[in-house]
């Protein structure tokens, strides 16, 4: 029988029972690895007869161990707990990670990726800001550079992108909120600074007319990163000239929600799901904050794992497998409901 060839770093670790990201470390460097694991892997480079062309990646890509890691707002607490667990996996995998913030400005985001191209990093994981991005740009240095996108996708640009499966977010809690109460409201800004938020509304709007409930949507003025101010002020006008049809609230994601239970608290109407309580509020994204706001916020989780995992992978294939560039994926997430005491 025909030995099977191993043709590339994934296939060898696959077959030798070693992590990729193990089998990647003793390749940049065998001393990072135990002498345990460094004799087994050797053992099996030895029976399966493999060598990755290191030398020939270094060659042709000026391979470092540099890797820039891009989000639009580090304040956003969502954008910094998935930027620390990619970040953290970066570090696994033997390279240095280094985390840039565009503050939610295209110019800056473009600044950012002109220095990334002096560190000749071995690659970038970038959450780009969407529609406020200067496509041309991000083309071109995903021309020059491996790139993988998350969280907000730019259709056709990067290696692959890797996201949440939004219309599904929406579905998913609307069908929830309407088997246990009122169908909901959508509340919004009319100007969302992440393209995310077009997807959970078109997923709302499927999800009421599947129903056979007619879509309410209230849209909030301003634009912006400050979801929570915009969230407060915009909800309790909402609120005071009765614009919610029923009694339940699903905002577009918690930053919005969490600003609309203040704006609640403010006009003493108390959230909750019991008898009596006036209204119900949920939201998108289980924000680290989520757990901790008064009361406890309903919402549906991203797989902040999931994410993390898959773009890092896939970055790190491209990178020392050499994987064709020609054929970009795209891999979406789905969401999970978390039941809190809000909704």
């Amino acid at each position: 029988m025909t030995k099977r060839k191993i043709r590339n770093m994934e296939e060898f670790a696959a077959v030798s029972g070693i992590s990729r990201p193990t089998v990647s470390k003793y390749f940049n460097d065998p001393d990072s690895v135990r002498q345990s694991t460094r004799s087994k892997i050797e053992a099996a480079l030895k029976q399966h007869e493999y060598r990755p062309n290191i030398f020939a990646i270094n060659q042709n890509r000026k391979l470092t161990k540099n890797v820039g890691i891009v989000v639009p707002y580090l304040a956003d607490p969502f954008f910094a707990e998935i930027a620390r667990k990619i970040e953290q996996r970066c570090i696994a995998c033997g390279y240095r990670p280094t985390l840039y913030s565009a503050h939610g400005q295209p110019e800056l985001e473009i600044e950012i990726l002109d220095s990334l191209r002096s560190l000749k990093p071995a690659g970038v994981l970038l959450a780009p800001l969407g529609r406020a991005s200067d496509r041309a740009a991000v083309a071109k240095f995903c021309e020059d550079v491996p790139t993988v996108l998350f969280d907000s996708n730019l259709p056709g640009l990067g290696l692959a992108f890797v996201g949440s499966d939004n219309p599904q977010f929406s579905m998913l809690i609307v069908d929830y909120l309407c088997r246990t109460g009122a169908p909901p409201c959508f509340f919004e800004m009319k100007k969302p600074s992440n393209p995310n938020a077009n997807k959970r509304r078109e997923g709302y709007v499927a999800a009421m007319e599947r129903l056979g409930h007619e879509p309410q949507i209230v849209q909030a003025s301003g634009q912006g990163w400050d979801f929570e101010e915009i969230g407060r002020r915009e909800g309790r006008k909402a609120l005071e000239t009765k614009q919610f049809a029923t009694n339940t609230v699903l905002c577009s994601n918690d930053r919005l929600a969490i600003g609309f239970l203040t704006a609640c608290y403010e006009m003493r109407l108390r959230v909750g799901r019991d008898e009596d309580s006036a209204i119900r509020v949920a939201g998108q994204d289980d924000h680290p904050f989520a757990r901790f706001t008064c009361p406890p916020l309903t919402t549906i989780a991203q797989d902040y794992e999931a994410i993390s995992r898959h773009a890092v992978d896939l970055l790190f294939r491209a990178v020392e497998d050499e994987r064709s560039e020609s054929t970009r994926e795209t891999r979406l997430f789905e969401g999970q409901l978390i039941m809190r005491d809000s909704a």
